[in-house]
């Protein structure tokens, strides 16, 4: 056999997302890393969902069809086991694929490798959305994580928080490997008002500047803070909220109340509900005077990078691994987080918002230095090439 500093693994890539089902970051990086790692080693990944041809796909068992999700989506990872007997190395991704992570290197004596997208613990609102489900997850993060040949997190921010939510885990197999983005899919547009645009039929003006936030209704991802916030921002601002999926139906609720209420106070609030696809999405960034990301939690966050691409300023909270990413007063600005104190933090965010687009030069400037930051830091081709080295230090 080779030395294990060249040999080329056959990986197991364990996930629940994979196109075209992607909802999340963690989702973005399992795509784009299959993809990089195709070129340097054999890799099958494992999902569930709809059938489709580029992966195993597996599904809950149907006499669980009415237990909690949590216990559900166990199971299709019970039967993903079977379909990793030729790895050498399995890689799991989040709490849904923990399980069969684990247990397929048990039964096949092989590593586990585990990525960190998030932690269960530092999400306690998940318990609206699972019930006693969340402690299930909480379980299956922790077993896989615990007994994992290595754990890669995205950020030095979540590297910290596993070794100091799961003491038992030797800090020296906790490997940093960022997100990444693919700046030939996130690239300026240089006319994004074309008529099939999101941002012409939704109606909005090229003469305001635009603020605009792309992500999941989580509370994770600060969206009602953000709404809160935009009650501050400047007259002639316009908020593109591209904002869907919502975990719970009091969240939906929650978010349409406080929306409504900023209508009621202000012109210029688009509220894009549906998933729009990439172009699309790419035409609303490079539009946009700044993009916002007012998370509470977020081990990284891909979102930026793909604003960043796109050569817009990003405002950001800076909780995480987000000023791993977001560069205060270079690439745009860090607005600190406090949950004690939620009504400043909306404040002092609006401040921000309003601090940058009330200098577009200054603005631009921001953006086009994110741009390059992107791009020179944060390749996909780079990461990949680093997992696999993960790979290599526990055969």
């Amino acid at each position: 056999m080779s030395s294990a500093a060249d040999f080329t693994p056959r990986v197991a890539m364990l996930t629940r997302e994979y196109p075209p089902e992607v909802y999340g970051g963690a989702g973005v990086h399992v795509t784009e890393l299959v993809r990089h790692l195709r070129a340097l080693t054999d890799v099958e990944v494992s999902c569930m969902g709809a059938p489709r041809d580029t992966a195993l796909v597996y599904q809950p068992d149907s006499d669980l069809a009415a237990a909690n999700p949590a216990i559900a989506t166990l199971s299709a990872g019970l039967r993903m086991t079977s379909g990793v007997a030729d790895a050498d190395v399995v890689h799991s991704h989040t709490w849904y694929t923990g399980l069969a992570g684990h247990l397929s290197a048990l039964l096949h004596s092989v590593p586990h490798v585990v990525t960190a997208h998030s932690l269960e613990p530092s999400r306690p609102w998940k318990v609206e959305q699972l019930g006693g489900g969340y402690h299930v997850s909480s379980w299956s993060e922790r077993n896989a994580m615990e007994y994992a040949a290595a754990v890669i997190a995205v950020s030095d921010g979540m590297r910290d928080e596993v070794c100091a939510t799961y003491p038992r885990i030797d800090p020296s197999r906790v490997h940093v490997v960022r997100n990444g983005i693919d700046t030939s899919n996130w690239y300026p547009v240089e006319e994004p008002f074309t008529p099939g645009s999101a941002l012409v039929t939704h109606g909005i003006d090229p003469n305001r500047p635009i603020v605009a936030f792309v992500g999941r209704i989580t509370r994770q991802k600060g969206v009602t803070h953000l709404v809160r916030a935009a009650r501050r921002f400047h007259p002639d601002v316009q908020l593109v909220l591209c904002a869907g999926a919502p975990d719970t139906p009091e969240l939906e609720d929650e978010v349409t109340t406080e929306v409504a209420r900023l209508h009621d106070q202000r012109s210029g609030v688009f509220w894009v509900q549906e998933m729009l696809p990439q172009p699309r999405i790419r035409e609303i960034l490079s539009a946009a005077t700044v993009f916002v990301c007012p998370s509470v939690y977020e081990p990284l966050g891909i979102v930026n990078l793909e604003a960043m691409a796109c050569g817009t300023a990003v405002v950001a909270s800076a909780v995480g691994g987000i000023p791993e990413v977001v560069v205060d007063g270079v690439t745009g600005r860090l607005v600190p987080y406090d949950a004690a104190d939620p009504a400043g933090f909306e404040r002092n965010f609006a401040d921000a918002v309003n601090a940058v687009v009330s200098d577009p030069t200054s603005a631009a400037a921001m953006g086009e230095r994110g741009r390059v930051r992107a791009r020179d830091e944060f390749s996909w081709a780079t990461i990949a090439e680093q997992t696999l080295g993960v790979y290599r230090s526990v055969l």
